[in-house]
């Protein structure tokens, strides 16, 4: 059974639809590789006075229609590959969305879960003052991703204007509303993947109120999901994080579940609450299908206990290809990552816009902006699918390669 990296799932993705696209070759070359790739080895020392060694990276992959911008990630996992991919679909994801930023990721080998606070923040302003020379708020704007949250925002925000000699909220978005964060921001992805959910189960011909669903990933994302459709009338009925999952048929109180994670940490110790349900909570008997957590979630290996007749990827690359496929000749209708996780970088651009404008917006304003270009980006991938008789992913790949492909033929090779 293959096993597929992230970076070889994008690349096999974005074939599909440059081959549909006729893409010229010199521009298929282009977009392979990413522009820039940052590897920097870094001293923090710990609590207990000894001096650890971590590695980080920042991969900046096209800045054709804009800055580069993407998440930063601690994970004992990251690697170069896996950012690599990161940065590539951050390019299409702002592109399908129609958003003027390039693609770029960035993320340090690390479990900041066995830190401490003070160790996490000495980490995370070293990294920073590695990446400067790369990022600013013209160049290179990162926000949050895996394990990362609005206080190491501040701190890279923070570490970025104390060398610069003056305050730059737009070096980051994702901050604190204090520092110059967009209401909204925090639950953004969230509500993007609840805005799709209602319009992909309308194109099954489905009310939410009539849809059970199941959540991968109960963080900031799945959390988020959850409550949002669950006040929208879906019936909520499976959950999983690392330690489990919790599946009630009837559907779950998402309010007593936040609650719980809250003041635990996680799921585990939630009455139901069963380790098996960690990945198992994808095999559910449910409608809707939402991986919130990884990539490589739905595999060969799985896909054919796959129930769900719809699959909305809140995660980045959740879905390998010949899963996809496999699961696209049973019917099911499968969102990408790139269009239905995007609320995220939407309201980020509203973020950076708001802090170069010094002008904000309140709650209502920016969620429904959101809507609004959510729903366009639906409706602009869905005509494609409909037109060339493709699936929802590759006619999302073929909106944003194509917009990508414009800006570089209209700036032109310098020199």
């Amino acid at each position: 059974m293959r096993k597929w990296s992230a970076y070889e799932v994008a690349i096999k993705q974005f074939d599909k639809a440059a081959d549909i696209l006729n893409l010229d070759e010199g521009l298929r070359k282009l977009f392979k590789k990413p522009k820039r790739e940052f590897i920097v080895n870094f001293p923090v020392k710990m609590d207990d006075g000894s001096i650890r060694v971590f590695t980080g990276y920042r991969v900046q992959h096209n800045d054709a229609r804009g800055p580069y911008k993407g998440g930063i990630r601690y994970h004992p996992n990251v690697d170069l590959e896996e950012v690599r991919a990161l940065a590539f679909w951050m390019t299409w994801k702002c592109a399908v969305v129609g958003v003027p930023f390039g693609g770029a990721k960035g993320g340090v080998t690390c479990d900041p879960k066995e830190m401490s606070k003070e160790e996490v923040e000495r980490l995370t302003r070293r990294y920073t003052a590695e990446i400067a020379p790369i990022i600013g708020p013209t160049k290179d704007v990162p926000a949050p991703d895996v394990n990362t949250n609005e206080q190491i925002m501040a701190w890279v925000m923070d570490t970025y204007s104390v060398e610069s000699g003056y305050t730059v909220n737009c070096v980051v978005t994702g901050k604190p509303i204090s520092v110059g964060g967009s209401v909204g921001r925090r639950e953004a992805t969230g509500r993007g993947v609840t805005f799709i959910t209602k319009e992909a189960c309308k194109h099954m011909g489905k009310q939410l109120s009539q849809c059970s669903v199941a959540i991968q990933g109960f963080g900031n994302v799945g959390s988020i999901t959850a409550k949002l459709l669950s006040s929208e009338g879906a019936r909520v009925v499976g959950v999983s994080d690392a330690t489990g999952g919790v599946y009630d048929e009837s559907g779950l109180d998402i309010n007593k579940l936040l609650l719980h994670v809250k003041q635990h940490g996680s799921l585990e110790g939630y009455p139901g609450h069963k380790k098996e349900l960690s990945s198992g909570v994808l095999e559910l008997p449910v409608d809707v299908l939402i991986p919130a957590a990884i990539e490589n979630q739905i595999t060969a290996e799985n896909m054919h206990r796959i129930k769900a007749k719809i699959i909305v990827e809140a995660a980045n690359g959740p879905t390998t290809p010949d899963a996809e496929e496999h699961l696209l000749k049973k019917g099911v209708f499968i969102v990408p990552d790139i269009l239905s996780n995007a609320g995220g970088v939407v309201v980020s651009y509203f973020e950076w816009v708001q802090n170069i404008q010094k002008l904000f917006w309140d709650e209502e304003e920016v969620n429904q902006k959101l809507h609004q270009i959510m729903q366009r980006a639906y409706n602009e991938v869905w005509e494609i699918a409909n037109n060339r008789k493709v699936d929802m992913r590759t006619a999302a790949y073929i909106l944003a390669i194509s917009r990508v492909a414009n800006a570089v033929k209209a700036r032109g090779i310098f020199p």
